[in-house]
């Protein structure tokens, strides 16, 4: 179809409707359903094309994958949970640490076994942090700042083995084909992780607070004044009723890590004639989902070994992966606006209109206008499912760097799921360490927007550079 204004008409009523509502799925819907009217203009046409492109998303090899891989890790992290894995890991991380310095580089060791996802770092470090707040001289605020800039901020930086790799490959994907663009999206996303200007600036100053930075308060954190309150009462994950297992959380990690990088060498071996190459010629999407089903099969075992009933362990994992049920329901709703959108010429009008923006403009307007999206409705995924699309559009019509341009998504999602007070990692961390959302929020709004300066000016200069 010819690309008229209408074609924005579904992109244009997403964000007031997610700003309005604070959720990213009603307006994601009703852009959808109104692509769908738009393309097939009668009462039960629109409904059975809004069917059909949904359909159609959720019977996409790449697409099930992505499904497949979410669901299964978020099954995996419930099994750990219910076989004492992180409450024994948060114990026996207490017990040993005695000092401020160690209980800060804990925080960012750890992240190498625990960046599968933001509320998994959460749950494994801000209990043990919560533990030994005595020794930890910081306020609380400061202490949960430090640990919020090791989840988001880094994951959205590791290519594999987390429950973002999935959903941030198949968001490229969709805005790739919708181009006509052939480059592999995985590569793609492994391109774009050096343009992720926020994330890199906050760990920065995370990193500043830790180590360089005396807090200027001297007075107890509101943690260390209600020392009646057990911190095994912070969440689920490491309640006094589960075992205490630290190895039932190490095994299938470093099962999964290991399993993830040599079935992705082996998927590209035979396509390249160098170690490194068989990694860039792999199929890594497949790789990590083999890894995945593979490590919960062993990890079973493990827990059944360990007399652990199967019952429970199914019941573990199916909790666990009925979790991110709504992130599956948000992708399938993503897919389906970004095809309905594209039939209406959303990329000819976009090449047709958008010409006029200054190149060097381009990355940052867009980085901006991102970070104020995901600021005011609270989530990373639900401003890369809407901005992606248009951000590749205006990168294949102004000559952008599409690294560059998807970096630049990415660093605006991460905004808001490390500043708003309506993202999950604000809300999760500030309920482990009994602060007040607002306040925490509030706190952290000023480095964060420092930190989103600096971005914006960085991505004004490299356009000069590449």
């Amino acid at each position: 179809m010819e690309g008229s204004w209408i074609s924005i008409l579904p992109f244009l009523v997403v964000i007031p409707i997610a700003v309005w509502t604070k959720q990213v799925l009603p307006g994601l819907l009703v852009g959808l359903l109104i692509g769908s009217y738009l393309h097939t203009p009668s009462l039960i046409g629109g409904m059975e094309t809004m069917l059909h492109y949904i359909v159609q998303a959720l019977i996409d090899k790449n697409n099930i994958e992505i499904i497949v891989f979410l669901y299964s890790f978020s099954g995996l992290i419930g099994m750990i949970k219910t076989s004492g894995g992180i409450k024994g890991f948060v114990e026996k991380a207490a017990e040993k640490i005695d000092t401020k310095k160690k209980a800060l580089l804990l925080t960012y060791v750890s992240t190498i076994g625990t960046f599968s996802a933001p509320t998994f770092r959460f749950v494994t470090i801000a209990p043990i942090m919560r533990a030994l707040l005595k020794k930890v001289k910081m306020t609380t605020k400061e202490l949960g700042f430090v640990i919020e800039t090791t989840a988001t901020p880094i994951i959205v930086l590791i290519p594999v083995a987390t429950a973002f790799v999935g959903y941030m490959v198949s968001i490229i994907q969709i805005s790739l084909q919708n181009q006509k663009i052939t480059e592999d999206p995985y590569t793609m996303f492994i391109k774009s992780i050096p343009y992720n200007f926020f994330a890199f600036v906050i760990i920065l100053v995370g990193i500043y607070l830790s180590f360089f930075h005396h807090s200027k308060s001297n007075a107890p954190t509101q943690v260390e004044t209600e020392e009646e309150e057990d911190w095994h009462t912070c969440h689920p994950a490491v309640s006094k009723d589960l075992p205490s297992k630290p190895w039932n959380l190490l095994v299938p990690l470093i099962l999964i890590i290991l399993l993830t990088l040599f079935l992705t060498w082996w998927s590209g071996h035979t396509k390249a004639n160098s170690f490194f190459g068989a990694f860039i010629k792999a199929d890594v999407l497949q790789a990590m989902v083999v890894s995945l089903l593979i490590t919960i099969l062993l990890s079973a075992f493990f827990f059944l070994f360990q007399r652990f009933k199967i019952n429970d362990l199914i019941t573990s994992f199916v909790t666990g992966g009925n979790d991110l049920m709504s992130v599956v329901l948000l992708l399938s709703v993503v897919w389906g606006l970004s095809s309905v959108a594209e039939d209406l010429g959303f990329s000819q009008f976009i090449t047709a209109h958008s010409g006029w923006i200054p190149q060097m403009f381009v990355t940052p307007l867009l980085f901006l206008f991102g970070a104020a999206v995901s600021y005011f409705i609270g989530s990373a995924w639900g401003t890369w499912g809407i901005l992606m699309p248009l951000g590749v559009s205006i990168a294949s019509v102004s000559g952008v760097s599409l690294p560059l341009i998807i970096g630049a998504v990415f660093a605006s999602g991460s905004f808001g799921a490390f500043s708003s007070p309506l993202s999950d990692d604000t809300n999760t961390i500030a309920k482990i360490l009994n602060l007040s959302v607002v306040d925490y929020a509030r706190y952290k709004l000023k480095p964060a927007l420092i930190a989103a300066v600096i971005a914006a000016v960085l991505y004004t200069a490299t356009i000069f550079f590449i």
